[in-house]
């Protein structure tokens, strides 16, 4: 009987990417996917350390699953934590078998598990492993990996490098091995795609155009704005997924410049309306950081008229962590715990209406779904795990996930659509996958 594997995957996208290229490694060396984590041979945590909180959801899942897994079963953590305290992981938690940061396998068997707990060389390059096909109907694909950013709250860079981006043929490879109708494209700094690689600027726009001759659904998440030019827009439009997902962080200049950040909240709202002139059902999502360093009330006051008058369809608020080596974390004017939450109540509930009043909007419209589950589906408007969904109030055949249907919304329900399936769209059902 073959050993068996559970991957516990937190943070973000680019971390699920990672997963998914670590179960074709233990596929490869002969595990199955266990039915959950206690009958696991081996458990894998995929860890996140962007932020504190993100940092203890890690180190409670670890121990959570430490509790529950089996007396033989190999616990490994990997991802963000094990490469940038993995020393300091090793000797908090004795509970884990290996620590193994990027590049290192985790695999169960004598050469993968023997030795010491850390395990700090590099084997191989997980950005250019291969990947099973994706089981849902759409796919995350990370077309680099590390940032040449040096934004004063972000650690990242200290323990993902600078960019490095993959060859065009290496990720239209992995786009045709996926089988899925949508493509999300996702990277730390996704519009600097190739600038490494000495193959000219705004490469991005090519390898875009190259992925949408693939699929017929291409998204792209997290786009700084600084980066965002005409030829990128017009691009992301052609690809009739107009999902603008703009990394702004804040809007106040002198706060921005105390962030290392470009831009305004003037020159964000300008192009942001010029994108829906263009494209007037394009959405948008962005987040902002709250309560960095130094953040007035002057600030969060300029934050909470652009929220305003943006009307952007979906926003996320966190706040500020003090990361250890950035730039930020030695500022004076720190915020008081009490007065982030606060303003990020403030927000939040400011965004929630605004929202609310976009998908009423959208009441008595026709829309273009995908589908992905018997009730369930997503239009051009609602990037997948991260947004609202469209739920569909008869279910739908099994063989359709996958396939696009039109649909016509008759409510919302806060961030979620209600659709019914147009009237004659079934003899039209286009099927990608």
């Amino acid at each position: 009987m073959s050993a068996s594997y559970w991957i516990e995957t937190l943070g973000c996208p680019k971390n699920q990417v990672d997963s998914d290229k670590l179960v074709g490694t233990l596929t490869a060396d002969g595990l199955t996917p266990a039915s959950d984590a206690s009958t696991a041979d081996v458990v894998v945590v995929n860890t996140c350390a962007f932020i504190e909180e993100a940092r203890q959801e890690s180190i409670d899942t670890i121990l959570t699953l430490d509790r529950n897994r089996g007396e033989s079963s190999k616990l490994v953590v990997t991802g963000c934590m094990a490469e940038r305290y993995g020393d300091e992981l090793a000797a908090a938690l004795p509970e884990v078998d290996r620590i193994a940061p990027f590049g290192v396998p985790v695999s169960l068997g004598p050469t993968r598990l023997a030795g010491s707990q850390t395990t700090t060389s590099s084997q191989f390059d997980l950005l250019e492993l291969p990947r099973p096909a994706s089981s849902a109907p759409w796919a995350y694909v990370k077309v680099a990996e590390g940032c040449d950013r040096n934004c004063g709250f972000c650690a990242i860079p200290s323990f993902r490098g600078k960019q490095r981006s993959r060859s065009v043929e290496s990720i239209l490879t992995e786009v045709d091995g996926l089988g899925v109708s949508e493509v999300v494209l996702v990277a730390q700094d996704l519009a600097s795609y190739g600038r490494d690689q000495g193959v000219g600027e705004r490469s991005i726009v090519p390898l875009v155009r190259e992925v949408a001759t693939r699929v017929p659904w291409v998204r792209l998440l997290y786009l700084y704005p600084s980066d965002l030019t005409d030829e990128l827009v017009e691009v992301i439009c052609d690809t009739e997924v107009p999902y603008f997902d703009l990394s702004l962080q804040h809007v106040s200049p002198p706060l921005m410049r105390r962030m290392r950040r470009w831009g305004n909240g003037d020159v964000f709202a300008e192009r942001i309306n010029s994108i829906r002139l263009r494209q007037p059902d394009a959405a948008f999502r962005s987040n902002f950081i709250v309560g960095y360093p130094g953040e007035t009330e002057d600030d969060h006051d300029a934050l909470l008229r652009f929220v305003e008058e943006a009307n952007l369809d979906w926003c996320g608020f966190f706040a500020y962590s003090k990361e250890e080596g950035t730039y930020g974390a030695g500022l004076d004017g720190a915020v008081p715990a009490t007065l982030i939450q606060e303003r990020l109540a403030e927000l939040g509930e400011l965004q929630d209406g605004i929202t609310r009043a976009r998908r009423l909007d959208l009441v008595g419209t026709r829309r273009r779904v995908l589908i992905e589950g018997a009730e369930t589906a997503r239009s051009a408007s609602e990037a997948p795990e991260i947004d609202g969904v469209v739920t569909l109030t008869t279910p739908v055949e099994k063989s359709l996930v996958g396939a696009f249907v039109d649909v016509d919304v008759v409510d919302a329900e806060g961030p979620d659509l209600i659709a019914s399936v147009a009237q004659g769209a079934m003899s039209t059902v286009e099927v990608a996958r």
